[in-house]
């Protein structure tokens, strides 16, 4: 009979945070081993120390090299395999004497633990079983107070020894990171944190959670000052500001501020980090009630819904609440900016009563760009957008900016194409543009984009049914130039061809009948 092979976890550094089941197996063991450099002081040693007992016997594995520089003929990796296949030898007598070996490991014995070296050599030979353990990237986003990701985020964790390039590159495509193996290699990371543009949010933690830890902003470190034992975190923007990057004066008045924010057309990874940290931050959400049910809930902050016909009466009520000390946020859907409640709080802003109180725009990504990008390109030449509402202009008016952009063979992006209320404008815009452009002019017709119902349609100006579009649409009607390729792609070519001949008739023909609805009845 040989004995077992444990590789045992300890967690970040608190011997409190081994768990027990690593506690039994240490105070169990007949013999104990754990790595050290050559100074053969042993930080999983000492984190273990309380549960080991007299009579056990203790394997001090030490590393032949670990940041200097070494004369083996193998150079550096060469002598680091030398030195774990001796270790290993020297395990294996104990578990071939019938003796039980547990191989402590700082953090979890798989995640960069110097125990898989052991695992690797022994796992196949002798029956072997692993303690996993609280990892560091754990203990120190605890200690900073920060969840990491929520939900569908994605975390990702990257050595400190790759290239700064490199590391850049995923820093600035993820949505959170944990940066180990710092000490020599941190001005590279912090170099890599800054060439990805993320430096401002970016947390260092040193020896989390022992009586040494240390936690501060990425950007205020000393490179001199950098032990191995220590990280690197992102923490993903939607989880809250960076704690420490203000000093609170509970004594100081409240500065209120609007932030008019854009969620984007529906996909949560649509909403930009910028506009994401701005509701993180936010005291009260103000906006339509089924926008606002996009924001994840947050018990601290107390949420305004209303319907989407009271865009000044919402305007005000944000800038009230500001005005009190509130930081609030006004949330649109896709660009705030565009169609949407930007420039309804900038109005009721001028208003005497709120001289002083910020504003603030963030962009969003349009529903334009969105149904574009689903189908290629539509938009890569001049376009126009317009919104088929006559709530706030005349229908007379949209007839003739749809044939002045019709002329102009432009792109159109029509937004509120077809409500309830008005559920035959579309069918005018329609007869409009094909006094002007060809029935199979190129129509995109994309609803829900990013949301649990999307759909898209390629089709053409003649074919387009009216009846098939509502609210939840944008129509992009291409001009002269835009084309489906061969794989079906939609774009409009970056250089203009000139436009077809132009058609029998007038220009710019009289305006139809105006068929403006009652403004209350706009849904």
């Amino acid at each position: 009979m040989t004995g077992r092979l444990y590789g045992v976890g300890l967690g970040p550094g608190d011997p409190e945070l081994v768990t027990v089941k690593a506690a039994r197996l240490i105070a169990a063991a007949d013999v104990v081993a754990f790595h050290a450099a050559q100074h053969g002081r042993s930080v999983a040693r000492a984190v273990a120390a309380p549960y080991l007992r007299a009579g056990q016997v203790e394997e001090l594995l030490v590393y032949p090299v670990t940041t200097g520089t070494t004369d083996h003929p193998g150079g550096y990796q060469g002598a680091i395999d030398e030195f774990y296949e001796a270790a290993a030898a020297r395990l294996a007598a104990h578990l071939d004497a019938g003796r039980d070996v547990v191989v402590l490991a700082e953090g979890d014995p798989f995640f960069y633990g110097s125990y898989m070296h052991m695992h690797k050599r022994l796992a196949h030979r002798y029956p072997t079983e692993v303690v996993p353990g609280v990892t560091s990237v754990s203990g120190a986003a605890a200690a900073v107070g920060r969840p990491l990701v929520e939900r569908d985020e994605v975390l990702t964790v990257l050595p400190g020894t790759l290239p700064a390039e490199e590391l850049a590159e995923w820093l600035a495509t993820t949505d959170a990171a944990a940066v180990l193996k710092l000490g020599r290699t941190f001005g590279n990371v912090r170099e890599a944190f800054d060439a990805a543009g993320v430096l401002d949010r970016a947390l260092y933690v040193e020896r989390a959670s022992t009586d040494r830890q240390r936690t501060l902003p990425l950007a205020d470190v000393d490179p001199a000052t950098v032990p191995y034992f220590s990280l690197a975190l992102l923490p993903s923007p939607l989880t809250g500001p960076v704690p420490g990057s203000a000093q609170h004066d509970e004594a100081a008045p409240r500065t209120g501020e609007v932030v008019v924010v854009g969620l984007g057309p529906g996909a949560r990874c649509w909403t930009t980090p910028e506009a994401a940290e701005a509701l993180a931050a936010a005291d009260d959400l103000v906006g339509y009630g089924p926008y606002l049910d996009r924001v994840p809930a947050n018990p601290r902050q107390t949420r305004y819904p209303s319907d989407n016909r009271v865009e000044a009466e919402r305007a005000a009520h944000a800038l009230d609440l500001a005005r009190s000390g509130r930081r609030v946020a006004v949330v649109s859907s896709g660009d705030p900016g565009v169609f949407a409640m930007a420039a309804a709080v900038l109005e009721v802003a001028e208003r005497p009563e709120y001289a002083g109180v910020p504003v603030r725009v963030l962009p969003g990504l349009t529903a334009a760009q969105a149904v574009a990008a689903r189908v290629g390109a539509p938009l890569g030449h001049d376009f126009a957008v317009v919104s088929l509402s006559d709530v706030r202009k005349p229908w007379d008016v949209v007839v003739d900016r749809l044939r002045h952009a019709s002329a102009a063979d432009l792109v159109l992006a029509l937004y509120n194409p077809r409500s309830k209320a008005r559920p035959h404008q579309l069918a005018e815009a329609q007869q409009v543009l094909l006094e002007g452009r060809e029935p199979d002019t190129v129509v995109v017709v994309g609803r829900d984009v990013g949301g649990p119902e999307e759909s898209i349609r390629i089709t053409t100006l003649g074919e387009l049914d009216p009846e098939t579009v509502d609210m939840r649409c944008c129509v992009v009607v291409g001009s002269s130039q835009t084309r489906v390729s061969r794989t079906g792609a939609v774009y409009s070519p970056r250089t203009h061809e000139g436009p077809r001949p132009p058609r029998e008739g007038p220009p710019c023909p009289p305006p139809l009948a105006s068929s403006r609805r009652d403004p209350a009845r706009e849904p």
